[in-house]
């Protein structure tokens, strides 16, 4: 009885009244995005809006088993999780139904499992144990290779399907190594790194290398009388050069098409509305206008004649937009904000290591999924197809959501203790 009291009491009710309402929205806008006139009926199980309510009641019912077990649970188990993962993510490569050129999925009846996405939590719990145990050091570079292999591992398997959206989402964990105390030199690198493949794509790879010899040769003249500076400098010269011929190289000879595609129309190569942009520009026209308010409720006519390639899924935030209008983004936006801000207090307030660095990874791969789906929407970033959480329609992709938020919930609500 004491027990259960302290289920109720001690769990954050703000994330899971957030959780349940950006549930409740997401099956609204499917419902709006595939409206069927035929099948009127928000609950009809035919339908993909009727199959999320499934799903939207299953994921609660995993949430409230997993508030039911033990806090220590999941960090004993986590290299179960992890190895389970990782030979799912095997197992898709060769028997997993290929849609969309992916093959990501693995068939189990009329329902598609989709192992990348529980990779995420399994991941975020093995990380949390091995940073959390007692000799573990993040400025070690010890640690911080078997830290990228972690992350690694299921990255490479998760590219071989390939579905380069998903395993990029992994990127977002070197937050959580930031938060442990990596170095504010390897998020320079980073900076550095993404201004070198834009400069890369847009101009020829000489010219950039000449460019980066220029620049390193003012700061070796500027440092003259320092040798150390002059080593990390002749250090980053190097690198550059390396990095952008393989910028260079995998630009035009790994991505497909289609991935060529998605980076020029963003960085402003190619102004192709009616081809390769188009996408985009039916996304931006459906958000833009809904003006203020929204066309209202079913009246969107963007998304009632299908004008937005994968509304449901990868697009369900041009619905918000058309139907519910800036007011709608507001809201919505507002909600993951307050989500996230929810989970950084919550993973703060941790007494046990493991707790507080498995929430990073929660706020991390979570935000990495609202920053990148709603940027690609409105034409901020390339469109790599992951899903809005909570909101795209999806059983695997809600599941895992759920399995990722409840577990920091239930190790939220044993903080007392040690875990």
């Amino acid at each position: 009885m004491n027990n259960q009291r302290s289920l109720f009491f001690n769990v954050d009710w703000f994330i899971i009244l957030t959780y349940l309402t950006l549930c409740i929205i997401g099956w609204f806008n499917i419902h709006a995005a595939v409206y069927d006139p035929e099948n009127p009926s928000i609950i009809d199980l035919d339908t993909n809006y009727g199959k999320q309510l499934i799903f939207i009641i299953s994921a609660v019912i995993i949430g409230f088993v997993i508030l039911l077990l033990e806090g220590k649970f999941f960090n004993a188990f986590s290299p179960i999780f992890y190895g389970i993962t990782l030979l799912l993510l095997v197992l898709v490569l060769v028997i997993g139904r290929n849609v969309g050129g992916n093959q990501a999925w693995i068939p189990i009846g009329s329902f598609r499992l989709q192992p990348s996405e529980f990779a995420k939590f399994a991941t975020c719990l093995l990380l949390a144990r091995y940073l959390s145990s007692g000799t573990v050091k993040v400025q070690d570079i010890r640690t911080q290779v078997i830290a990228a292999f972690i992350i690694l591992i299921p990255t490479a398997l998760i590219l071989l399907q390939p579905d380069a959206g998903s395993a990029l989402t992994f990127s977002s964990l070197i937050l959580v190594l930031y938060r442990e105390g990596l170095s504010g030199y390897f998020l320079v690198i980073e900076g550095l790194s993404i201004l070198l493949f834009v400069l890369t794509v847009l101009y020829n790879k000489y010219l950039v290398i000449v460019g980066v010899m220029l620049l390193a040769g003012l700061l070796i003249y500027l440092y003259r009388k320092n040798r150390n500076m002059i080593t990390v400098i002749g250090v980053g010269l190097v690198f550059s050069v390396v990095f952008v011929f393989s910028v260079d190289f995998a630009y035009n000879s790994i991505l497909k098409p289609h991935q060529k595609n998605r980076i020029d129309v963003i960085l402003g190569k190619v102004n192709d509305p009616r081809g390769i942009g188009y996408n985009l520009n039916q996304s931006k026209i459906a958000i833009g206008s809904g003006g203020l308010w929204g066309k209202g409720y079913l009246q969107g006519t963007q998304t009632k004649y299908n004008f937005v390639p994968e509304q449901s899924t990868d697009f369900i935030f041009c619905t918000v937009g058309e139907e519910w209008g800036f007011a709608g983004c507001f809201v919505v936006i507002g909600l993951y904000l307050f989500l996230l801000l929810r989970i950084v207090i919550i993973a703060e307030r941790q007494r046990s290591s493991f707790s507080r660095i498995y929430g990073y990874g929660v706020a991390s791969i979570l935000f990495f999924h609202f920053f990148i789906n709603i940027g690609m929407t409105i034409g901020l970033i390339p469109v790599i197809g992951i899903p809005l959480p909570f909101l795209s329609y999806g059983g695997s992709s809600l599941w895992s959501f759920t399995i990722l938020l409840f577990i920091l919930l239930k190790l939220d609500s044993n903080r007392m203790g040690i875990i």
